[in-house]
């Protein structure tokens, strides 16, 4: 039992601090374990002392020899301590166990199996563990417990050791060709007064010093476009954005977002740099461009097709964007299995319909271009049609992988706009945008043409073809019942 384990380990820690602190602030380390492993050789004949760090995942004691195999974040390495060659051995044998964080000091030799080893001199813990930690054989085979203590998961599991040093890749490389594109790096606040730039409810936070609640930002968009105002020509964040919604497979309720704004572009320029922005992170992320989905290979190599919002609707739905009415829209939705409410307007029953009929069979890397002015209040309206916007998203796997526009700057339009948002608020649909009056008058200053683009950390899900909830390190989770 896990009591009786622990009472054991409580006991071994009394005993061993009965002589030595099993928790020292400071350690002696002059290698990683990875690079000894690497440059064994070279070091192994040089028979200089080293002292390495790490916990112990293996304790294996055979009399007058003790084996461990004891690892650091980037390797592991065999510790042997033998009685007549290491201090203290039978003391140690009474007080250690797998789990402990130790320190070994010693030199390097290759046993007569060919592993390679440190022979230690001194061994002391530096961190004593008083919970075992499960094996990485069986591993945590509880899908709540894995999320609830992803510590361990991650500590037994490899693999998902590197699902996140890709994942940082991925952050890193688009972090770099941005910058190395002109995109100036920014932080905007994470309070805001009005929640904008998105179809999303926010959370609700209050501030005590001003007695006043704020929202979490559910987007990036509205302040990095007054900063275009400011006269930055072109500015990026990557950031947390905070969305009061369900779980799923693809969305989080916090999760990090890009958003990047240039000005005196347009949808089109935005399109071009995406594209070769995606290459660029994915070939560094992943090593390759090609990935295999039920059976078939995927490449966004190569350039991508363009796909008519109004002729695929038409083509997958049999209705007429420019013609369709809400109550076609609203029976189309019904019988695609969707539950429209009453309160959503036109724009909303696009977005469910098209979620429905198109969007899963978009498996191949493409652009979904200019949709209804319905669909995106925050884009600029076509020149050569004004029901439709400059707008164009990437879909791939048959989901929603980035999102850019023409920016819409006259705050004339904007203004209409957002008041139809507001009716639609009004007749009870809470994602419906705000009216920002701060915004608008930013607008009034001017803002110059400019093309944006958002992406989330669902392409890197994506890719890594798993649900977003398991390539967070911490995800949320139900607070646990006794």
């Amino acid at each position: 039992m896990l009591e009786d384990i622990m009472r054991e380990r409580e006991k071994k820690l009394t005993r061993y601090e009965g002589k030595i602190s099993a928790y020292p602030a400071t350690v002696k380390k002059t290698s990683r374990i990875k690079d000894v492993v690497s440059g064994f050789s070279k070091m192994a004949a040089a028979k200089r002392k080293i002292s390495l760090c790490g916990r112990i995942f293996s304790w294996r004691d055979q009399g007058k020899i003790i084996f461990a195999d004891v690892r650091d974040e980037c390797g592991k390495i065999q510790a042997v301590l033998k009685i007549g060659e290491t201090d203290n051995v039978d003391f140690l044998k009474e007080t250690v166990d797998a789990g402990d964080f130790v320190e070994v000091t010693g030199t390097l030799f290759t046993t007569k199996r060919g592993e390679k080893s440190i022979l230690a001199k001194k061994f002391r813990v530096i961190s004593k563990s008083l919970r075992p930690i499960p094996s990485s054989w069986y591993g945590i085979e509880d899908a709540e417990i894995k999320f609830r203590k992803r510590y361990l998961e991650l500590l037994i599991d490899d693999d998902l050791k590197e699902v996140f040093r890709k994942k940082r890749v991925f952050w890193d490389e688009m972090r770099e060709f941005l910058k190395e594109n002109g995109f100036f790096e920014v932080e905007m606040p994470v309070f805001e007064a009005i929640p904008g730039g998105a179809e999303a409810e926010p959370f609700v936070t209050h501030h005590n010093a001003l007695d006043r609640d704020f929202y979490l930002r559910i987007s990036l968009e509205l302040p990095l476009k007054k900063m275009l105002v400011a006269g930055f020509d072109s500015v990026f964040e990557i950031g947390r954005i905070f969305r009061n919604e369900g779980i799923d497979k693809e969305h989080l309720q916090d999760y990090t977002q890009m958003e990047c704004y240039r000005s005196y572009w347009d949808y089109r320029d935005m399109m071009k740099f995406v594209e070769a922005m995606y290459k660029r992170v994915i070939k560094k992320t992943f090593g390759m461009l090609s990935f295999d989905r039920d059976g078939k290979k995927i490449s966004w190599s190569g350039k991508w097709p363009e796909v008519d919002y109004y002729k695929i609707f038409l083509k997958k739905t049999g209705l007429d964007l420019n013609s369709a009415s809400k109550k076609d829209l609203a029976r189309k939705a019904l019988e695609l299995g969707a539950k429209p409410e009453v309160s959503f307007g036109r724009g909303r029953l696009i977005d469910l319909v098209y979620k429905k009929a198109i969007r899963p069979g978009l498996v191949a890397p493409c652009f979904l271009v200019n949709p209804p002015v319905d669909v995106e209040p925050l884009a600029k309206r076509s020149p050569t049609d004004q029901s439709r916007v400059e707008r164009f998203q990437v879909l791939a796997f048959g989901t929603e992988l980035g999102k850019g526009f023409s920016e819409l700057n006259d705050p004339r339009d904007q203004r209409a706009r957002f008041e139809e948002q507001m009716k639609l608020r009004a007749e009870g649909d809470a994602e419906a945008h705000r009216i920002d009056d701060d915004f608008l008058e930013a607008l009034e200053y001017g803002m110059p043409p400019a093309a944006g683009f958002g992406v989330s950390e669902r392409l890197f899900s994506a890719l890594a073809n798993k649900p977003v909830r398991e390539t967070v390190i911490f995800p949320l989770v139900r607070e646990e019942t006794k």
